[in-house]
């Protein structure tokens, strides 16, 4: 049943439910009804689910949600409007990778002084359908009860449906399992990254004299990684998913970094688990995060799962297992390392509050670790950002060849 935002109590005479512009049509046949945001179209992709309450122009650019619908379940989304600096994709396709955005409340005139322009004229400058006036806890109580489903999310302003034939779409939908996404979202060529981290007043910084060369590979890294990176110290060359080990190897790095993508990792691992396991072989110093962590897991033999409703949000509580501390991350995926499968040269070091699953691994004959969830938040709390000096600790543990 449609809401309409401007009703209230007992409707007048002659009054009329409003006319749906927007559907949302699950692959069991589910119709949702509500109205247009965003692109005029259609799209096909994953629905899950994101529990933050601040950071949705993050969100919506962070390319590890490529392929998927996004119901967030903090009703009042769109009210800062948007900006120029809270970008999280690298280039511009990555930035087009979801599928379309689900929310409860109608977008609200912008509130807040960093504000360039409304939600929706930037939703629709990029091409995202939406859908808002629907009740996003039902839909994620079904989420939580039986999982991600595919779906197709279409808006028409006449209200012009072919509902059968968005049914039949949605039925027919590829799964999420299989499905190497990386090429949507990757860098094509080789760049160095020069920003460092943003200071309120000040915007974003400058790399300053970096005391070590960090290669990252490109699966669809997030911007803000990349400044932590040169916040720690770190030169940053980013290279294409495809590059192989020998190209990766020839800029002399003293460390590598695994970064955050989108789909199967079974799937993009088919080409990035031979070029890991060669930088492995080679004992380049590596850290990975959220896909580049189930990489190094598929390339020191372990399995990675398809979750039934994934983790995505900004308060999920992580144990360090070499601390004991905990935590408060920020988790954007849909699949997982196995725990049961690790080899005994790989440590589980993290560990999720919420469900126990795998949220970290380091191994114990090579310079590498990783972590499931997104220690440079963007958004999120900053609890994790000791990570990246983590990592150059180990770099200056554990010096690269340069041979």
């Amino acid at each position: 049943m449609l809401q309409d935002k401007h009703a209230a109590g007992t409707p007048a005479e002659g009054w009329t439910e409003p006319r749906a512009t927007a559907l949302l049509v699950l692959q069991d046949g589910t119709v949702l009804e509500g109205f247009g945001i965003g692109a005029v179209g259609e799209a096909i992709g994953e629905v899950c689910f994101n529990t933050a309450m601040t950071g949705y122009q993050e969100i919506l650019t962070d390319p590890s949600y490529a392929g998927q619908i996004i119901t967030f379940t903090f009703p009042h989304i769109g009210n800062v409007g948007t900006n120029d600096e809270d970008t999280e994709s690298v280039n511009a396709a990555a930035s087009s990778g979801i599928r379309g955005v689900i929310i409860g409340a109608a977008i609200t005139e912008p509130s807040n002084w960093r504000a360039s322009r409304h939600l929706d004229a930037w939703l629709k400058a990029r091409g995202i359908v939406g859908l808002s006036g629907v009740d996003t806890r039902a839909l994620t109580a079904l989420i939580r009860d039986h999982g991600m489903p595919n779906a197709v999310i279409a808006h028409d302003p006449g209200g012009n449906f072919d509902i059968e034939g968005l049914k039949a779409r949605a039925a027919a939908a590829i799964s999420m399992d299989g499905l190497d996404l990386v090429p949507l979202v990757t860098s094509s060529q080789r760049f160095d990254w020069q920003e460092s981290t943003w200071e309120l007043g000040e915007g974003y910084g400058a790399a300053g004299s970096p005391t070590h060369h960090v290669v990252a590979i490109d699966y669809g890294v997030k911007r803000n990684i990349l400044r932590l990176l040169t916040h720690a110290g770190c030169k940053v060359t980013v290279v294409p998913a495809t590059a192989s080990a020998d190209e990766i190897l020839a800029l002399k790095p003293d460390g590598v970094f695994l970064s955050n993508g989108p789909g199967d990792p079974s799937a993009t691992g088919e080409y990035a688990v031979p070029v890991i396991r060669r930088l492995l072989d080679e004992k380049v110093p590596t850290f990975g995060i959220c896909l580049g962590h189930q990489l190094l897991g598929l390339a020191v033999g372990a399995r990675t799962t398809k979750m039934h409703q994934g983790h995505h949000g900004a308060n999920h509580p992580v144990k360090d297992k070499t601390t004991g501390k905990v935590e408060i991350t920020s988790m954007n995926h849909g699949f997982a390392v196995d725990p049961t499968s690790l080899p005994v040269n790989a440590v589980e070091t993290h560990v999720s509050l919420f469900d126990g699953s795998n949220c970290g691994i380091a191994l114990t004959d090579r310079p590498a670790f990783s972590v499931q969830y997104h220690p440079e938040a963007s958004p999120g709390p900053q609890d994790s950002h000791y990570l990246f000096d983590r990592f150059v600790k180990l770099m200056d543990a554990e010096p690269a060849s340069k041979a």
